[in-house]
């Protein structure tokens, strides 16, 4: 009886190292409980209303804040991009 129990141990313990680990759903570098549907909602609502400042996202819910701040901070980054896009523009109409 003990070596069925100790080779049904051994089993379990191989076929969870055999299995891989499932990775946590991330939305834009946040972790997702369930789904991410909290944080779309919140990425959403921030695009509707031209969300551009962090602290506007105060709501109940933290993964629908987090999804809000997702998107000011992509607002964000995507404002300094053209930014330096734009100052490389600049550096060459100088040179001519």
């Amino acid at each position: 009886m003990i070596r069925i129990l100790v080779a049904a141990g051994a089993l379990t313990l191989v076929g969870s190292l055999a299995a891989p680990a499932n990775a946590q759903e991330t939305f834009h570098g946040y972790d997702c409980t369930d789904d991410c549907s909290g944080h779309e909602a919140g990425y959403d609502w921030a695009a509707r209303n031209d969300i551009t400042d962090e602290r506007d996202c105060d709501g109940d819910s933290r993964s629908f804040n987090e999804g809000c701040q997702a998107y000011v901070e992509e607002q964000a980054d995507d404002a300094s991009r053209n930014s330096q896009s734009g100052d490389e523009n600049d550096d060459e109409d100088s040179d001519q």
